[in-house]
Formats: C-alpha cells, sequence, structure tokens
C-alpha cells in the first residue's frame, strides 16, 4: 500500500466542467474531427493531450487579489507573494476580514511583503484601492463574491474594468475562475501570442480583438479550458523566443493547422506576428 505522500496534491479529474458543478458549466467533449473552427480544433487536441478539470468556485476578491499580484510576471514569482501576504493580512478564515485588512494597509509595509511579485509598489497601491473598493461598494467580499457569481458577465466585467489596476484579463480570470461562467477566455500573453501565431487571430490584433476571435470559435464550454491548457502548451512547445518548430517541425502538436506567422525555420528567426512582413 502505498503512502498518503505518495499520492498526487492535485489528482487529475477525468473530464472537464469548464463551468464547474455549481458555475453553471457543462462537461465538454474533445473531439478534433468534429471541431466546428480551427480554434475549436486546436482546443480540442489540448484536450486530448492535458489534463482537464474545473473551474468557478474561488472566493472572488481572494482570485482578484491573486491575479493582481500575477501581472507582469510568473507563478513562481507571484505564488510566494500571495503566500506571504495571506499569512500577514488574512489572519482568520473569513474572507471579509482580508478585504478589510487590505483596505486598511499601510502601503510600504504591503509592498515589502508582495515585494517577490515584482512592481510591488505599483501592485500594494492596486491591491489597496481594490480593497477599499469592495469594502465601499459591497460592504464586504461575500457580497462581491455574490456580485461576480450572479450577475451577469458583461455587469460584472464593466464593473470590474473601472476599478485601478484591473485589465481585461484580470476581470476575465475573477469571471473564470470564481464566477465559474462559461464562455470567458482569458487572453494573456501566451493566448496573445499563439493564436495570432497560427493565424487564428490577426497578426496585429490586440489582446481584446484575440479575445473576441476566440470567444466566436470556441464553444463556451470548452474557453476556460481553452484558457489554462494554451498556457501549459505555450509554455512546453509554442514559446516565444524558441517555438518547437522552429528546428523540428514535427515537434509540435499542432505543425499541420499552425501558419507559423513570424516563424521563420529558415533562417532560425521568430518575430512578433505583427511585425511579420505580409
Amino acid at each position: 500500500m502505498s503512502d498518503e505522500s505518495d499520492q498526487p496534491a492535485d489528482p487529475e479529474p477525468d473530464r472537464n466542467i469548464s463551468g464547474g458543478t455549481t458555475g453553471g458549466g457543462t462537461a465538454a467533449t474533445f473531439d478534433p474531427a468534429t471541431a466546428d473552427t480551427r480554434a475549436e480544433r486546436v482546443v480540442d487536441r489540448l484536450g486530448e493531450r492535458y489534463w482537464q478539470k474545473t473551474y468557478g468556485g474561488q472566493d472572488a476578491f481572494t482570485c482578484l487579489v491573486r491575479t493582481i499580484l500575477s501581472q507582469n510576471t510568473s507563478d513562481k514569482a507571484s505564488q510566494p507573494a500571495h503566500d506571504a501576504l495571506i499569512d500577514r493580512y488574512g489572519h482568520s478564515s473569513s474572507r471579509a476580514d482580508l478585504a478589510a485588512a487590505l483596505a486598511h494597509a499601510e502601503q510600504s509595509q504591503l509592498a515589502e511583503t508582495i515585494s517577490s511579485a515584482g512592481l510591488y509598489n505599483q501592485k500594494s497601491a492596486m491591491l489597496i484601492d481594490a480593497a477599499e473598493w469592495v469594502c465601499d461598494e459591497f460592504g464586504s467580499a461575500d457580497e462581491f463574491d455574490r456580485f461576480v457569481t450572479d450577475e451577469t458577465p458583461d455587469t460584472v466585467r464593466e464593473t470590474l474594468l473601472d476599478v485601478r489596476g484591473v485589465g481585461p484579463k484580470t476581470a476575465d480570470c475573477v469571471l473564470l475562475f470564481a464566477g465559474g461562467r462559461g464562455g470567458v477566455f482569458p487572453v494573456d500573453t501566451h493566448v496573445h501570442r499563439i493564436y495570432r501565431r497560427m493565424g487564428i487571430a490577426p497578426p496585429e490584433a490586440d489582446h481584446e480583438e484575440v479575445r473576441t476571435v476566440l470567444e466566436a470559435e470556441v464553444p463556451a464550454a470548452k474557453c476556460g479550458f481553452g484558457h489554462t491548457a494554451t498556457i501549459q502548451f505555450g509554455r512546453e512547445f509554442c514559446t516565444a523566443r524558441k517555438p518547437a518548430c522552429l528546428e523540428d517541425p514535427e515537434a509540435c502538436p499542432m505543425a499541420d493547422i499552425c501558419e507559423q506567422v513570424g516563424v521563420y525555420p529558415e533562417t532560425g528567426e521568430v518575430v512578433d506576428p505583427a511585425d511579420a512582413p505580409t
């Protein structure tokens, strides 16, 4: 019999439910042969390659904090900052206490606490502003959580975008990971690069234009998985400087459906798709 310590901390579920069991989502089936669009075929192939997970159910304010900390940095850098913040300010199980604690935090102390995340002076000010906004507008983090879960996605998104430090990707991550909303495909640097490089979105498209394309061409139940799996694909295969196809076209599982915009195996050159000659 194996020891409990040998068991994975995050066991792989056997199916994908992008909205979560309580977030309105439905189980998604990944079959590239039946995909209606090239974008859906990409996500279906990712669904066959990567493990599948559920979305929704995270506390909205904690998710907002975590996403702000992750801006312009890696998970490796932002996770210690998140842990340190929770250790210092999340001194009870009450989510409202964290919002209230950050609303009254001394900025220099908060900046020191989250220093591993980078841009800590800017992010500490954003976190304090966000916490004050939650307390003033909703009264508590619990009420903010209900707003994110119950209001229409467009209303939640527009409201969040009025908060300092909250851009489209942050708002969409809160909708996806806290609200469990189907049809939300957050666009980070990996997603922005990959779908333009593949030729699915125009090479000069900004983050919002890429999001519009993906949310129109990928079924709602697959959008959440598409976001997280594309990030994993970007880290393993379609990196910014050395995509797998640069040295071996067969090394990439998407080679046959990718237009390689801005990637030139003949010369070894890689440029942003927007800079690729037309």
